[in-house]
């Protein structure tokens, strides 16, 4: 294979849990782009068309089947309908996320009802896709978005002004897929199973206008100036699942402009 085609997802296999929001329309475009066959899960796919719409207009092709990750049956589900069409699954991206909470200091069945999604249901499929990667002669390539906020620490600064502020369970769970993803790596390794996280940095939504203080005072914290576009976490996320990267696994990848290195 030559260097020009190791970044090519083309023949492969990638299913990805979570195709709407910012990222995931993004990232199912970009993933279909580079030549992957491209199933998502999705909880509610009658739901789904106007992301179809979105990924056609782009010439990308994507087959949706219902998935819930907190429920194990589910997930098992997902992976039998996506076994029996292909026969395999050489790629998985987790992009899958919920965010109950309403405040610095949540109710308890709001922190619960965050975990069943951010944690077991992150540890549910992980651990259903890593196992069959693991029974195939290929291998093949696990990437989870975390974020740069499962690096840091909240700055309150940032918030100062606006009626925004951090969320305590993001900053656990987003840390929490950062080793997890290290457990598997070292786990499944032998196995031919890459498994490697990628943490964006703050993203800009043009639908949804963050306050002029906010903006102004996270551009300086990072060393480009400015919030993120929402493409701009494709290329690490297509090179990781890409031929192109390997000997790599177990990393983590900030996305982030720079803001975790200041």
């Amino acid at each position: 294979m030559s260097e020009a085609t190791n970044f090519s997802l083309q023949g492969k296999v990638v299913v990805q849990c979570g195709g709407t929001g910012l990222l995931g329309r993004e990232l199912v475009k970009a993933i279909g782009q580079a030549g992957a066959t491209l199933i998502v899960g999705t909880r509610d796919p009658a739901k789904y068309g106007p992301e179809l719409e979105r990924a056609k207009a782009a010439g990308v092709e994507v087959q949706v089947h219902p998935l819930i990750v907190s429920s194990e049956e589910s997930v098992l589900a997902f992976r039998a309908a996506a076994l029996a069409k292909h026969g395999r699954v050489d790629g998985l991206v987790y992009n899958t996320v919920s965010r109950p909470m309403k405040g610095e200091k949540p109710h308890a069945e709001e922190w619960r009802n965050s975990m069943e999604t951010n944690a077991t249901g992150y540890y549910l499929t992980l651990n259903a896709f890593a196992e069959t990667m693991g029974q195939q002669e290929t291998g093949g390539s696990i990437v989870s978005i975390s974020s740069m906020m499962g690096m840091v620490g909240p700055n309150p600064h940032n918030y100062t002004g606006t009626a925004m502020s951090a969320m305590p369970d993001y900053f656990f769970h987003k840390a929490g897929m950062i080793n997890m993803t290290r457990f598997y790596a070292s786990y499944f390794g032998l196995k031919k199973v890459r498994c490697n996280a990628v943490s964006p940095g703050g993203i800009y939504n043009p639908e949804s206008p963050q306050a002029d203080a906010f903006l102004e005072r996270y551009g300086k914290m990072t060393m480009l100036g400015r919030m993120a576009n929402p493409d701009e976490i494709n290329g690490a996320v297509i090179f990781l699942l890409s031929d192109a990267s390997s000997y790599i696994t177990g990393v983590n990848i900030p996305v982030d402009g720079g803001y975790t290195s200041k």
